[in-house]
């Protein structure tokens, strides 16, 4: 009688496991990951007096030409007013998503923006087995899609926003003159951090001899440590990235499993202070909007463009 017991009370814990991951693989796959919200932090980082700027955040929207209700919010963030716009990558999700990226973006023509590219506006995405990220930063695939980075970029300039692939430029925000520099996808081994002293020199010798920026912006894909102490040694006061998903699927009082990179745990998404040797800043990593068409799943994570709000130190 004792062993019956015991047999029907593990029949009835499986059950109920399985139950409860069938609810949690469904509320995930099916609702989730369409719960698109947005984030609003603030840092104090503008010289005194400076009128604040609203930075609006985009990342990772892994678009796919189907996903309607991905590109309508995406538009309605214009509504936001923001004053300046960073896209950190992952744009396209599909072979055939140039037109919904142009379509979803299109509000936002006119105002300044920077971009950096990811390693999937380079690449189509390919099925992966989920297990693989337990193994660490994701591979690709042996033969992948090339997809056409050049549409995806004219698309970019055409709505006013300029490259930091590699590169270095500044806007005037507001009143504040924003330097800005930025690198190719760390995750797929483009950057190039030896590039960034030349860049901002170059930024620098072109401009007047009494120039001087007020506040100074790093942008890179994928948050790699390596990137990341450059930058800061390089003098940003806050830095924009995106690529981990915030780990996609996460733990309630835990957090992110995995990060697909070496960022810590802790500051897999949302706005942080990253530290390196004497000097600091502002990290925002974005959990990013989309997934893989391949992997169309989060849970406990929700998928987020951010407004962050620049306001003066006193």
């Amino acid at each position: 009688m004792a062993s019956s017991r015991t047999v029907t009370a593990a029949a009835t814990a499986l059950g109920l496991t399985a139950a409860a991951g069938a609810a949690a693989f469904a509320w995930g796959s099916l609702v989730e990951r369409r719960l698109f919200t947005l984030r609003r932090v603030s840092a104090p980082v503008l010289p005194a007096g400076s009128a604040d700027i609203r930075v609006l955040h985009i990342s990772d929207l892994h678009m796919a030409p189907w996903q309607r209700d991905k590109q309508e919010w995406v538009r309605r963030l214009a509504l936001l007013q923001p004053d300046l716009i960073v896209d950190t990558g992952d744009n396209l999700g599909h072979t055939d998503s140039y037109d919904a990226i142009s379509y979803a973006l299109e509000p936002l023509r006119g105002i300044p923006g920077v971009f950096v590219n990811g390693s999937n506006d380079y690449f189509a995405p390919t099925f992966k087995s989920p297990l693989r990220y337990f193994m660490g930063p994701s591979k690709m695939h042996r033969d992948p899609t090339r997809l056409d980075t050049k549409r995806l970029e004219s698309t970019f300039a055409d709505l006013g926003w300029q490259s930091l692939n590699n590169r270095a430029t500044n806007l005037v925000v507001n009143g504040t003159r924003i330097e800005f520099f930025g690198v190719d996808d760390p995750h797929r081994h483009y950057d190039r951090l030896d590039r960034i002293p030349g860049a901002l020199d170059e930024l620098r010798e072109s401009e007047d001899d009494d120039y001087t920026a007020d506040l100074t912006i790093g942008v890179a894909h994928a948050p790699y440590q390596r990137v990341l102490n450059s930058f800061v040694t390089h003098g940003a006061d806050v830095i924009f990235a995106g690529h981990t998903h915030g780990g996609q699927v996460c733990v309630p009082g835990f957090g992110a499993l995995i990060t697909n990179c070496d960022i810590p745990r802790d500051q897999v998404k949302g706005l942080s202070v990253w530290r390196h040797g004497l000097r600091a800043a502002y990290l925002n990593v974005s959990a990013g909007l989309g997934t893989s068409i391949y992997a169309p799943f989060r849970f406990s994570c929700l998928p987020e463009a951010t407004l962050l709000t620049l306001t003066s130190t006193h």
